[in-house]
């Protein structure tokens, strides 16, 4: 079982803006879709209901949704009403944290790996990234030196981090 974080982030920690991204970047999406397919993914309410009701469940993957309204219902999800219920319900199965902030704050401490999808520009916005610090180390960069450019003209590259001292998820 691992347990992944995955974001993207603009160059001043940005990730969101009225429960949207700022920016539009298809060579992220294809690689959240490829990172997540066939694993489980865990969000809150507010990222869910971020997704266009044409991918809600995201497909080929088990959906969890974090609520803490009891009654709440999340068609073709299942609805945990915290972290460490989704880490019950999923155990054994990889899992992939895909936000919002607060979940991504919660599960850190779990976390095998982050793969943060980097951009070089700064926007505004309302959400931002959690601070990794010194309990991380990169793993590797892509590309190891500089930017990629995308379709959308947008500079960015991927980092991979794991923590200094590995953990074993329990």
């Amino acid at each position: 079982m691992t347990i992944g974080l995955v974001w993207a982030q603009a160059a001043n920690g940005v990730i969101g803006a009225g429960g949207s991204l700022p920016w539009h970047l298809p060579e992220d999406l294809a690689r959240f879709k490829a990172l997540t397919l066939g694993s489980a993914v865990v969000m809150g309410r507010a990222t869910w209901d971020s997704l266009p009701v044409a991918v809600r469940p995201l497909p080929g993957r088990r959906n969890v949704v974090l609520s803490r309204r009891p009654d709440w219902v999340a068609p073709g999800a299942e609805v945990a009403g915290s972290w460490r219920e989704a880490r019950r319900l999923l155990a054994g199965v990889d899992v992939w944290v895909i936000g919002g902030a607060s979940v991504y704050r919660e599960a850190l401490p779990d976390a095998d790996l982050v793969v943060v999808t980097e951009l070089a520009e700064e926007y505004a916005g309302d959400t931002v990234a959690p601070e990794l610090g010194p309990a991380w180390r990169v793993r590797d960069r892509d590309p190891e030196h500089g930017w990629h450019s995308s379709r959308s003209g947008l500079a960015h590259r991927v980092v991979t981090y794991v923590p200094v001292v590995p953990h074993h998820p329990v």
